[in-house]
């Protein structure tokens, strides 16, 4: 699964192996993971509360770039890097 952000300790995946819907991604903090839809709301797993805010924000700034790649992934074609949250 590639990874394509990386923030604050966050780790920003999304496979691209044309996975099921609905679109999302997956986000990884000190071995804690959830997977995030694309308006940053975790549709499973756990994860700390601040850092769910951080990937939400990120994912309000990112959101086009994400279902872009996510469209990406659904033709099993390489993604690309979206910038962290600074």
């Amino acid at each position: 699964m590639p990874t394509i952000s990386m923030f604050l300790g966050i780790i920003i995946r999304m496979f691209n192996t044309n996975e099921h819907n609905p679109p999302h991604f997956h986000a990884y903090y000190q071995g804690c993971e959830a997977v995030f839809d694309m308006d940053g709301e975790i549709i499973d797993g756990d994860f700390p509360k601040r850092q769910t805010k951080f990937v939400a924000a990120w994912a309000e700034l990112h959101r086009d770039e994400l279902l872009a790649n996510w469209e990406l992934a659904q033709d099993n074609q390489p993604l690309y890097k979206i910038e962290p949250l600074r």
